[in-house]
């Protein structure tokens, strides 16, 4: 009889070790959440975040990021949101940059090198940058009732900047100890995914506080997410097998006859960045215009407003946009990964060739072409998730007006799937390094 391998997980010292020392990181992260900014009035924050407008989306799509941090304005209320923006800057600058782009094909491996440590060094001004932009914004959104008087003005804005900035550094220090000694390169996705799942509860009790509805309601939203986390996985392992021909192997003084290979294209390869893209462009112009709302030039004035009313408001104009513009960044997020990958040069340098296409350039066009179009149904998926609180809101007005519960079930459940799914490949590859197959025979 055949039993999985994972009934050694807690047999094996080492793995074990690994998952101890992730937990405990993870709990000392989800404490240091709960350390607030000197001189923050939490109430004025609480009213920003349960608005409407574009500020409350901005925030709430931060307070997801940063795992529920953003609404205690804790020390670590940006969480590891600079890390990724950094990582995303650099990689849209590869293809831009010649120096960059070869830098990175001349020797893959030591320019992944140099982009983790360009990542770092630009992570602390990104740091710096949204903490002063979190504090103008909250000042703004909240109509000047949000201040940071404690030690004076300026003294307490910029002992905010560097509190701020220093847990940031510490939130991605945390994800690296993760890294390296818990388990293996899932460290900051372990951070966010730890704050997504925090919130579960809290939204779970809120969505039962509706006496008159709290069983149909919870039966339809959990059905709901259930479906989601089924489309998600069906999409994520979604996976185009290009064949691949590899060149055979002189033994002796006979060559072998050359082998078939595939290679595997993933339908979604972009992952969540698209949505946080498309989130971020459509809430900038509403966010910009709060600045101008009350100028005194008419023109500047009505300008502010008609953009504030525009993008500021959830309504299904924005939704329309938010989808548009999620299927749009999910191709062009897709060519820039793929760009970088170059696998028509790779395959060339192999003696690979896929059948009937010419080595390097030409391959490399082919796999974008087939890839772009496996993209589509990628990308229109990203679009729906985006969307999904607005789609259930449509078949069910009470449940789109309780979307504590959904907003997980959506946006986050990308997350929470995604490294869900990973961690089960990276600790089934801990056991089989280790000897554990769940192919052993158990009589």
């Amino acid at each position: 009889m055949r039993r999985s391998a994972w009934r050694f997980l807690w047999v094996s010292k080492d793995i074990r070790n690994r998952l101890l020392i992730t937990v405990g990181l993870l709990v000392v992260y989800r404490l240091a959440s709960h350390v607030p900014v000197p001189g923050i009035d939490r109430e004025a924050i609480a009213r920003v975040l349960s608005g409407a407008g574009a500020g409350a989306t901005l925030f709430n799509l931060l307070d997801l990021l940063s795992g529920g941090t953003v609404s205690n304005f804790s020390v670590l209320a940006m969480g590891v949101y600079p890390y990724i923006t950094a990582q995303i800057i650099l990689q849209l600058m590869v293809p831009i940059i010649p120096a960059l782009q070869h830098r990175m094909e001349e020797d893959p491996r030591e320019g992944r090198k140099w982009m983790e440590k360009w990542t770092y060094y630009l992570s602390l001004p990104m740091a710096a940058l949204n903490a002063v932009g979190q504090i103008q914004l909250f000042r703004q959104f909240s109509g000047g009732t949000i201040s940071f008087t404690e030690f004076g003005p300026n003294l307490s804005t910029a002992t905010t900047i560097i509190t701020m900035t220093a847990g940031t550094m510490f939130a991605i220090w945390l994800g690296e100890l993760i890294s390296e000694h818990g388990i293996r390169n899932q460290g900051l996705s372990l951070i966010i995914f730890a704050g997504i799942v925090s919130r579960i509860p809290f939204n779970v009790g809120r969505l039962l506080t509706d006496q008159q509805n709290r069983v149909t309601l919870t039966a339809f939203l959990l059905l709901i997410t259930v479906a989601t986390i089924f489309v998600i996985v069906y999409v994520q392992e979604g996976r185009r097998y290009v064949p691949v021909m590899y060149p055979g192997r002189r033994v002796g003084n006979r060559m072998s006859m050359p082998v078939k290979g595939t290679l595997p294209l993933m339908v979604n390869m972009a992952g969540m960045i698209p949505l946080i893209f498309a989130q971020s462009f459509l809430t900038f112009p509403a966010v910009i215009a709060q600045f101008f709302v009350n100028s005194a030039n008419e023109t500047v004035k009505s300008i502010a407003v008609w953009l504030q009313n525009s993008f500021g408001g959830i309504n299904s104009t924005y939704w329309i946009l938010y989808f548009l513009m999620v299927v749009g960044f999910t191709f062009f997020y897709t060519d820039v990964l793929f760009a970088q990958q170059n696998y028509g040069e790779n395959l060339k340098r192999a003696g690979a060739q896929v059948p009937g296409v010419t080595k390097g350039a030409p391959t490399q066009r082919y796999l974008t072409r087939v890839l772009r179009r496996i993209t589509l149904p990628g990308a229109v998926f990203l679009g729906l998730v985006a969307v999904m609180p607005f789609l259930v809101g449509l078949i069910w007005p009470l449940a789109g007006s309780n979307q504590g519960l959904l907003l997980v079930s959506s946006a986050g459940l990308l997350i929470v799937v995604g490294v869900v799914r990973d961690i089960y490949r990276s600790i089934e590859a801990e056991l089989k390094l280790r000897g554990y197959d769940s192919a052993v025979l158990v009589h």
